[in-house]
């Protein structure tokens, strides 16, 4: 009976353990009030996991811009992709803990509107890419945060 709780057990101890550990995160996460802070780390994580995966692999890339050829999505264009998704990570995670700082707001709903622009010109426009998952993603990611901030500006910049 033992050796059949045994997995519990350890499954316990590191949920256990990984409550502890967020506690030690926790006075690390932004301090402002609202959940917008929250938002912006959470999308400058991802933004950081997607430079990285541009940087090592085309194949969500290619996933991405999925109504041209494969051979058209290039390492070239997913380096570039990657540099300037990572800075746009780097000025959400900046908007993350200074989030009543105008300038800083300011420059963080400016690079959700280029990539809303970028993303449907690609949809609209170009026609590289077709409406999937894979699309859909920054697509809500882009609109929810420009109307989350457009509503929002006033509660979090004042002045």
């Amino acid at each position: 009976m033992s050796s059949f709780l045994a997995p519990c057990r350890s499954k316990t101890r590191s949920i256990v353990i990984s409550i502890i550990s967020l506690s030690h995160v926790s006075k690390d996460l932004p301090s402002s009030a609202g959940w917008l802070a929250y938002w912006q780390l959470f999308v400058a994580g991802a933004a950081v996991f997607n430079s990285i995966q541009n940087l090592l692999t085309l194949k969500l890339t290619r996933k991405l811009y999925n109504n041209v050829p494969a051979t058209s999505v290039t390492a070239l264009q997913a380096r570039t992709f990657a540099v300037w998704t990572l800075t746009s990570a780097v000025i959400r995670g900046y908007a993350a803990y200074n989030i009543n700082n105008k300038i800083i707001y300011d420059i963080a709903l400016l690079s959700y509107l280029i990539a809303f622009g970028h993303f449907f010109s690609e949809l609209l426009i170009f026609r590289t890419a077709k409406l999937f998952p894979g699309v859909i993603s920054p697509v809500i990611v882009s609109t929810t945060s420009l109307v989350w901030m457009f509503t929002q500006y006033d509660f979090y910049v004042r002045g």
